[in-house]
């Protein structure tokens, strides 16, 4: 594991710490690698009206287009589930494809271990703002 990585992975877990979910008590964090080294950190924050909960993938994305980052090369992504990776929802994939579909995704289990995958391998054949193109 690179330097950078483990932080990657140990800021996302951090993050998780900083979750607001007091209706599924399903924290999760994830934190975002940005082209020029920078790491940016996001958890999820539920709502009571539960369709405006924001999922920490999103959250880092935003948090990281504010402080104007527009280019992504990775994302590790954690939850509190021990015997499986997960990955993003749907969503948050579509959202991340939105920056480009080159990302390395770490899937990352709470003690720390993770697995390396790709958003093209978690989002195949994905709609892209290059479809929005004009012929």
């Amino acid at each position: 594991m690179t330097d950078t990585v483990k932080e990657l992975v140990s800021k996302c877990l951090q993050a998780r710490d900083m979750a607001y979910c007091p209706y599924s008590h399903f924290p999760v964090g994830a934190a975002i690698l940005t082209a020029d080294g920078a790491i940016i950190t996001g958890c999820n924050v539920e709502n009571a009206s539960y369709g405006l909960t924001v999922c920490a993938e999103r959250t880092a994305i935003q948090r990281a287009v504010v402080e104007g980052h527009r280019q992504f090369t990775a994302i590790a992504v954690t939850c509190d589930i021990k015997d499986r990776f997960v990955g993003p929802c749907g969503a948050c994939r579509q959202v991340l494809m939105e920056f480009g579909s080159d990302w390395t995704v770490y899937l990352t289990k709470p003690d720390g271990s993770y697995k390396e995958t790709s958003l093209s391998e978690l989002l195949p054949l994905a709609f892209s703002p290059a479809h929005l193109a004009k012929n």
